[in-house]
């Protein structure tokens, strides 16, 4: 399914231009530095070659197989465009042009007649209003930003489904600039096609994405979009970003993409239904896929929280045991045996109780020996772990022992600070273990992931 959209041989990029400074030209530059692995065919009346690149009249007179077409021209030539497409049998289209819908009834005349022909003809149609994909694995970018405007993400494991074009880049500049990877990025514009719902459906079977991170605006159907996102959440996680729950917001969205809005609680519904996770906003969006394509299932409410600043373990148990961002969890009860066995490993003034503080006399192989005794008590399904580098016998090495053990148990990290503590953010991301860097972003990553897994049906109350 949309195999040729996601792994195409050869893209035309009708509109592509010299001029760096226009969008066909940075379309057509992003495919070539990108180093896209298939043919580029450039369409252009106005050129006999761009970079050295023969450069075609029409899509038409391509002698070669079109596997997919960006179209970088106004509003008022697409529809021509979609019709030389037909012609070619060209499979799929981005549709870059704003103009459509979102500008009125003029606009939504013009999404109808070329809908028409792309039904008629078979084409699959991303856009209009949209930057089209990325996909890292194959080298496509048909992203309208400059690549020394945004840093783009490399491989990785998390697919990126956006109905906004800038905020979808914005994000994976973000994620890019902490070494976050991509299975692929998809910016479904006003979507007239190819809408949430097909990309979920594509996703699910996608072996290289383990997560879904979207944000849309409002949904073309939505007894489809239950159905598509039911299916994929049981076999893999969703989280879900959803503006316009105020009437302020979904006049903007309105405003923004030509869709209208369904009522939010409804919505919220669904995604619960569903076995989704919603995030409030991009940050939470970015730190729950994280958790969940990173993680082992947590299968259980039962934490324990492991720390060596006191106030962090007090600060992280009223999140977890309120319902301020999230779920309500709690901590788990240890047993006489098991925090006598934690005693063994800390200072006398440190506490063997839940929150476990080692206090900043704790050192790496002690924080190793309680994480073991933790993991192995059977008394708790999860840990939050706050791996501190700034006290004396505490370093990197914090990070080896997380990634032992984070093989055994689900464990997500707190790294708080700056000029120490980025580092290990960084090499926590590259070794694919969550790590947040306030305890609030953790504990929230957490409750994530407890709750897809209790949607799931895996875990035990």
């Amino acid at each position: 399914m949309l195999q040729k959209l996601f792994s195409p041989k050869s893209i035309a990029v009708i509109g592509a231009s010299r001029d760096p400074g226009k969008t066909g030209g940075v379309i057509f530059e992003n495919l070539i530095n990108g180093g896209f692995q298939g043919r580029i065919f450039p369409v252009n009346p106005g050129y006999a070659d761009i970079r050295g690149v023969k450069c075609y009249p029409s899509v038409q007179s391509i002698p070669e197989d079109v596997d997919l077409a960006v179209v970088v021209l106004r509003s008022d030539l697409v529809e021509r465009a979609i019709e030389d497409c037909a012609y070619k049998k060209v499979p799929y289209v981005i549709i870059v042009a704003g103009g459509f819908s979102e500008t009125g009834e003029g606009g939504a005349s013009l999404e109808r007649s070329i809908l028409r022909i792309a039904r008629e003809s078979g084409i699959r149609i991303i856009g209009p209003n949209t930057v089209g994909i990325y996909l890292p694995s194959v080298k496509l970018n048909t992203a309208l930003t400059p690549m020394d405007r945004v840093n783009f993400p490399g491989e990785g494991s998390i697919a990126l489904i956006s109905q906004s074009g800038a905020l979808g880049l914005l994000m994976m500049d973000g994620m890019a600039e902490i070494g976050t990877g991509v299975s692929a990025f998809v910016n479904l514009g006003n979507r007239i096609d190819l809408d949430e719902s097909s990309l979920l459906d594509h996703f699910a079977s996608d072996q290289k994405t383990h997560v879904v991170m979207m944000y849309i605006e409002s949904v073309s159907n939505g007894r489809k979009f239950y159905d598509a996102l039911r299916r994929i959440s049981e076999k893999k996680p969703v989280v879900v970003l959803k503006s316009g729950s105020t009437t302020e917001s979904a006049r903007a969205a309105m405003l923004h993409t030509g869709a209208m809005m369904s009522d939010d609680a409804v919505f919220h519904g669904v995604i619960n239904q569903a076995g989704a996770v919603r995030a409030r906003d991009e940050t939470e969006l970015y730190d729950f896929a994280r958790a969940l394509a990173y993680s082992r299932p947590l299968l259980g409410d039962r934490i324990a929280v492991l720390t060596t600043a006191g106030g962090a373990g007090v600060v992280s148990t009223d999140l977890l045991t309120s319902s301020f961002n999230g779920p309500k969890m709690s901590l788990a009860t240890l047993s006489e045996k098991t925090r006598g066995q934690i005693a063994e490993f800390m200072v006398p003034f440190g506490s063997n109780s839940n929150p476990i503080d080692i206090t900043a006399e704790g050192s790496v192989e002690q924080y190793s020996s309680i994480l073991d005794v933790l993991v192995h008590s059977g008394e708790i399904d999860g840990v939050l772990a706050f791996a501190l580098p700034q006290t004396p016998r505490m370093n990197a090495g914090v990070v080896d022992v997380i990634e032992k053990y984070s093989g055994e148990t689900p464990i997500v990290v707190g790294v708080i600070g700056s000029r120490l503590a980025r580092p290990l953010l960084f090499e926590f991301e590259r070794r694919k273990i969550p790590a947040y860097p306030s305890i609030g972003r953790a504990v929230s990553s957490l409750k994530a992931l407890r709750t897809y897994w209790k949607h799931r049906g895996d875990g035990h109350e």
